[in-house]
């Protein structure tokens, strides 16, 4: 084994190779943390895929991944990397395909290691798999807590009153690039922008410059409407009745076909399940987004607003007129903080006069919430099929419903307090009105998370690579 390590200088590194004329492939293999695995093996055996792209991480993953590794170092990578991997790399490594990916979370180098243990288990030697560093900047935020303004209050970050424990910068594809420009067929990343995962291979193949702003913006439209996976082959769509998709169970994951004017075309792989249409394509470019003609990416700017979608066979939809604008000096932080404590418990009300008994039963809580010194800084109470999504607005039953779950769910300080509330509700058994059901409880621990904006310049990219024999 060999391992290279050498910082990552700005995004020169981002420009030129010999372009290949060839139309690129790149699949979606994962949309989040848990996703499933099958689907993207499918894809990596016979989707003749140049790049498969497993997209994992969410606002909250990298966070609970740095408390993963604060309890064990060698933790904090996706858990399901090594059933990824074992599953798919032999058709990669067949097929030629190679492999981009933040599974490496909170710790991309431990994530290269298990990653190599694996390439050595299935004997798929020689390859070289790559880490990139960098998006952690926890000590960045924490050194200038005072004048970084939290996007969602305007408040200084040294304001929240929770512990911080993870501050990670979305990096752009230009790393990637520089990765994929020392020969890496894995790279695993931490925190970076979602699209751009799928806009390196893009900028690689073909050479693109990086300041094409409207090439770039092209290939973040295309990487927009696969960046959510199974969303874009009918995940998301299913409505019976109005919007149907066939075999629901068996989605196949979607595709990028790229050319080097930008063209791109979404499919899926033939005898799979889903459908790949202009509605769904559409509804998944507006997803997440604030304003359709400056969406901001770590990579560009892109322009929505001229974007045509064409439906130009089975499951294939062309995308054709996005636009790009200069990227952003300043790259957003997601930061993670520990804000106390949720305890919630829920007790179920059958037969006649269900209702009734539930109401009696949230009076008797919060009465002796009250008697007990309860301290929560919030209490929520849910009557599961009647109010527990729109609340007070929810309509009123025309008949008495003939049972309903009752929810608590209350925030603390301090995790005794979180306890209590679960015991309260425990104890309505025998001592409040009669139920159904034995009470469910349980307590965690807060982590929410924030936003704020750095400097560009002040994150120094590094790649370290790993030969595997």
């Amino acid at each position: 084994m060999r391992v290279e390590l050498r910082p990552f200088i700005g995004s020169h590194s981002m420009t030129t190779q010999a372009p290949r004329m060839r139309t690129l492939r790149i699949g979606a293999g994962a949309s989040y943390a848990g996703d499933r695995v099958e689907p993207a093996t499918e894809l990596a055996a016979r989707g003749k895929l140049d790049y498969l792209v497993y997209e994992t991480l969410a606002e909250r993953t990298i966070a609970l991944a740095q408390l993963e590794r604060r309890r064990n170092p060698d933790a904090g990578y996706n858990e399901l990397l090594a059933d990824r991997f074992y599953s798919a790399l032999p058709h990669c490594k067949k097929h030629k395909t190679r492999v981009v990916t933040n599974m490496g979370a909170a710790n991309p180098a431990g994530a290269v290691k298990r990653t190599a243990e694996v390439i050595r288990d299935l004997q798929l030697g020689p390859m070289k798999v790559a880490a990139v560093l960098g998006d952690d900047v926890l000590r960045y935020c924490l050194d200038h807590a005072d004048r970084l303004k939290l996007m969602e209050t305007g408040k200084p970050l040294s304001s929240l009153e929770g512990q911080i424990v993870s501050a990670n910068a979305y990096l752009g594809a230009d790393v990637i690039v520089g990765a994929l420009r020392k020969g890496a067929d894995i790279v695993l990343t931490g925190r970076g922008g979602d699209c751009s995962l799928f806009l390196a291979p893009m900028i690689y193949e073909f050479g693109w410059r990086e300041d094409d702003w409207d090439l770039l913006g092209k290939g973040q439209t295309g990487a927009d409407m696969v960046e959510c996976g199974a969303n874009v082959s009918g995940g998301f769509f299913a409505d019976p009745g109005y919007k149907e998709v066939p075999e629901l169970w068996n989605l196949g994951y979607p595709l990028l076909e790229v050319e080097r004017d930008g063209t791109i075309v979404v499919s899926k792989l033939d005898g799979t399940g889903g459908i790949i249409n202009r509605a769904i394509c559409a509804e998944q470019m507006i997803y997440e987004i604030h304003d359709p003609a400056n969406y901001i990416t770590p990579d560009v700017v892109v322009d929505f607003t001229a974007v045509e979608l064409a439906e130009i066979g089975p499951d294939r939809v062309r995308i054709s007129g996005g636009r790009g604008k200069p990227r952003p000096v300043e790259l957003k932080v997601s930061v993670g903080v520990l804000e106390g404590w949720i305890g919630e418990a829920e007790i179920i009300y059958a037969g006649l006069g269900c209702l009734e008994r539930a109401r009696l039963a949230e009076k008797v809580v919060r009465e002796r919430l009250k008697i007990g010194g309860v301290n929560l800084q919030e209490l929520r109470v849910d009557y599961v099929g009647m109010s527990a999504l729109h609340g007070e607005a929810s309509l009123p039953s025309q008949a008495a419903p003939y049972e309903v779950c009752l929810r608590f769910a209350g925030r603390a300080r301090e995790k005794r307090d979180a306890v209590k509330l679960g015991n309260e509700v425990e104890t309505l058994v025998g001592k409040g009105p009669a139920s159904s059901s034995m009470p469910r409880k349980h307590v965690r621990e807060v982590l929410a998370i924030y936003s704020c904006l750095i400097p560009r310049a002040v994150i120094a990219p590094e790649i370290l690579v790993t030969e595997v024999a």
